[in-house]
């Protein structure tokens, strides 16, 4: 990945592994349901709202000293069929920011996953669509990464971990910027690789089977900041006002299912491409 920490600042596994005791203890039962609720294939285009059945709101609780903006409820709306991921400043137990992020109870295996959104831009955010299962679930650190490092929109940074090791990152040039169009990203994990497709074009594969991650995970969607990881999202500076990441779909195909909606990458591909 970009971000080489310096000393007093945390790697991107950190980032993910932390368990702090507010996250355990907020996450407790939704922890526990997500490994009873298997997932299955959906398309969720929020024109009902946002089913708390299924997904849960981040609130009250940072990943770690490394985040300057503790997740709140309130940065996470649905507005004219779109999901609203928000940041902004508002002094609230002792934070200065607030920022948005969501996940899903259930969890998933391999498939294909995809998102269609638009970012913010500014120096020491992060916007992300990624997959996560870790030590606050009872399982080993396993993650798939779209990052939007919000210094600068016009690449995305694409990783992968398993069992808490990373250092997969590979950047990606984006025209138009992220910041400047809804974009379709999406990823096929399947059994002998992972490849991450832009509006249906492959940009990156990996296909290193010890790479591979092998637990179910949970889908995340996220905005949020940093004053310290700065040589991975630049110095932190404060938005002239509040910041939005809008998400119209988030999709998930299970291998072997049929394809779900005509924008759907899997519509694209022939049966074994």
């Amino acid at each position: 990945m970009t971000h080489q920490p310096n000393q007093g600042e945390l790697t991107v596994t950190h980032v993910r592994s932390l368990a702090l005791s507010a996250l355990a203890f907020s996450m407790c039962a939704t922890a526990a349901l997500a490994q009873e609720r298997q997932g299955t294939s959906f398309v969720e285009e929020f024109d009902a709202g946002l089913d708390r059945s299924f997904w849960y709101i981040s609130d009250g609780w940072t990943n770690g000293a490394h985040q300057n903006c503790g997740w709140g409820r309130e940065e996470v709306s649905v507005r004219d069929g779109k999901l609203i991921l928000g940041f902004s400043r508002n002094e609230k137990a002792g934070e200065s920011y607030r920022c948005g992020e969501v996940q899903t109870v259930p969890v998933f295996g391999q498939g294909t996953y995809e998102t269609r959104v638009k970012t913010p831009a500014g120096s020491g955010l992060n916007a992300n669509m990624f997959t996560y299962i870790g030590e606050v679930h009872g399982k080993p650190h396993d993650e798939i990464d779209f990052e939007f490092l919000l210094k600068d929109t016009s690449q995305v940074q694409l990783n992968v971990y398993k069992d808490g090791v990373g250092n997969n990152e590979h950047l990606t040039p984006l025209t138009p910027a992220s910041d400047e169009a809804f974009r379709d990203y999406a990823f096929v994990w399947g059994p002998d690789s992972i490849e991450w497709y832009i509006d249906g074009e492959l940009v990156h594969r990996l296909d290193d089977p010890s790479k591979l991650p092998g637990n179910d995970t949970k889908i995340y969607l996220s905005l949020w900041s940093t004053d310290t990881l700065t040589s991975w999202l630049g110095p932190f500076e404060e938005p002239d006002g509040p910041l939005e990441m809008e998400v119209e779909r988030v999709s998930f195909t299970a291998l072997g299912d049929e394809c779900q909606y005509p924008d759907s990458l899997v519509c694209k591909q022939a049966p074994g491409e």
